[in-house]
């Protein structure tokens, strides 16, 4: 392997192709020279693979008032309304631009068609070509983002670390895969946009590359890290022997879908007023607690009652995956599973993708400014990032920043040569998986998490060398975040949104209705989010 034998210099280096990730570049484009780093094609990401949809009040029924009552309402308490408020309004905004640039959103006639989604009061959820959302807004940005020659795409470029000297952050180590060197980018300022971990679980809606890459990056150069404890487990996977986990989206209980036990009764009522349109949260302990009720692995989403042409063009993708698996959702009723799919946590982050390191920005589902509190409101993933990424990349542009220091420029990384066997590599990454999903998944309790650390911990021992390659990066990435994961979820003693813990079954509001902060000693403090302390301030608070 050949190390550090190229180095590339830019204004902004930006780390991720999702919809935060574009969304940055775009307005970073304007002022100056932009590489983007991503470690497959620029339009895989975890927002392609996006199908509900994107929520925004611009309906004749809604008001910005709503959106954010519901947004506040689902994230239990720990929503920072502040953050909510700029995720509301702005929201509208950016949406409108999305359709300017050609965003082919469905409509009814000549208006836009909204679709109502779990916790939401009102119809809000935009969608496109059914059940494909994601993916067209990836086109549109990726598109926007090609015609600008300022901005500049780097394919199959695995990030390794960022390059950090006296906690100011200069770029980053990558791994060229198309010609197997190590090399170095240098920009003055970075933003992380690199999207979430699902890939630390077993069961996850998650694609491969969802390895927790830029978190452990920003952990190990000493970012501080927030509300890492709530991971967001999607009640409705698909579940089959031998099928990856494909998500099953909310929309469709959104337009009537049911839940149905082994005995194909209803449940849903029995444990929220909300029936199948309760939080997610909600949602995939009471089909947890209705497997333990019946004996089974499994319960049905059952859209059998609705009218058959309406699923097959509402749901295109969702009927051709599962008619893959010789399953008719206009007559057969689907076995599901909750599995993991978005983590609320991640790199504390200002209102503007700040993070406690200068020259270092986030957003997306990397960042967490607080907007999602302890449970993301369905269809608020992508606006986050839409919003966040733009914002991130404003302030990039807006900060003043110093010339990349000479003695940066001319260091070099030192990595091992001593490689793990990829068979070693790959069970052990089974071995976490399964961990995480068996001690650290939607029940928890204090001895089952003190259990899964002191495994992780003995897993981790024999993956300490700093080699660049791809695979064990990636294990030791999701280690990482495995570990991160525990220590915050044993400090919070208490049951909050997507955190739920056996042993501490209430939500304790006068000791815990604050967020976690991790630093890099693994140290946690709760703090408010909302007060006036800024990033840089909390990092020496703890």
């Amino acid at each position: 392997m050949n190390s550090d034998t190229g180095v590339l210099r830019t204004d902004f280096l930006v780390i991720g192709s999702g919809i935060a990730g574009l969304r940055a570049a775009i307005e970073l484009g304007s002022a100056g020279k932009v590489i983007v780093l991503t470690k497959d094609r620029p339009d895989e990401s975890n927002t392609e693979w996006a199908q509900g949809g994107i929520a925004v009040a611009l309906s004749d029924e809604d008001e910005v008032s709503l959106h954010l009552e519901d947004t506040l309402r689902a994230g239990d308490g720990l929503g920072n309304p502040e953050a909510v408020k700029v995720l509301v309004e702005e929201g509208i905004k950016y949406i409108s631009e999305l359709i300017e640039w050609g965003t082919a959103f469905d409509r009814e006639g000549t208006h836009l068609s909204f679709t109502k989604e779990a916790a939401h009061s009102r119809s809000r959820v935009l969608h496109a070509k059914g059940d494909s959302t994601g993916s067209e807004i990836i086109r549109v940005l990726l598109k926007k983002a090609s015609a600008n020659p300022n901005i500049v795409f780097k394919p199959h470029c695995f990030c390794l670390d960022l390059v950090v000297q006296d906690g100011s952050v200069w770029g980053a180590f990558f791994l060229d895969e198309q010609d197997k060197r190590v090399k170095k980018v240098l920009a003055q300022s970075t933003i992380l946009t690199s999207g979430g971990a699902g890939q630390v679980y077993s069961e996850t809606t998650n694609p491969d590359l969802a390895t927790g890459d830029g978190l452990a990056m920003a952990h190990r150069a000493g970012a501080l890290l927030s509300d890492v404890e709530f991971f967001q487990f999607h009640p409705t996977a698909l579940f089959l022997s031998g099928a990856p986990r494909f998500l099953l989206t909310e929309a469709i209980r959104g337009e009537g879908g049911y839940l149905r036990n082994i005995d194909c009764s209803r449940f849903m009522r029995q444990y929220h007023e909300m029936g199948e349109l309760a939080p997610r949260d909600i949602v995939s302990r009471s089909i947890v607690a209705e497997l333990k009720k019946t004996s089974s692995n499994f319960v049905y989403l059952d859209l059998t009652h609705l009218e058959g042409n309406f699923i097959q063009s509402r749901f295109p993708r969702v009927y051709a995956t599962c008619l893959n698996y010789n399953i008719d959702i206009t007559v057969d009723m689907i076995p599901v599973h909750p599995a993991a799919h978005y983590l609320m946590g991640g790199i504390k982050t200002d209102l503007s993708g700040r993070t406690s390191l200068e020259n270092l920005y986030a957003a997306g589902e990397v960042a967490c400014t607080g907007v999602h509190g302890a449970n993301r409101l369905a269809s608020n993933s992508l606006l986050e990032g839409l919003v966040y990424g733009a914002r991130a990349g404003l302030a990039a542009i807006a900060d003043t920043h110093l010339a990349v220091p000479n003695e940066v420029a001319s260091s070099n990384s030192s990595w091992s040569d001593h490689t793990q066997e990829l068979h070693r590599i790959n069970e052990t990454k089974l071995a976490v998986q399964h961990l995480m999903w068996e001690k650290v998944g939607i029940l928890r309790n204090g001895k089952e998490l003190k259990e899964a650390l002191r495994h992780l911990l003995h897993l981790s021992s024999h993956f300490m060398a700093n080699t660049p390659d791809r695979s064990e990066c990636e294990l030791r990435n999701l280690m990482t975040v495995g570990e991160l994961i525990i220590v915050s979820a044993m400090a919070r003693e208490e049951s909050r949104g997507a955190h739920y813990r056996s042993d501490y079954p209430c939500k304790d509001e006068q000791k815990f209705k604050n967020h976690s902060v991790i630093s890099k000693s693994k140290h946690v403090d709760f703090i408010d989010i909302v007060s006036s302390k800024s990033t840089a301030e909390t990092q020496k608070a703890t």
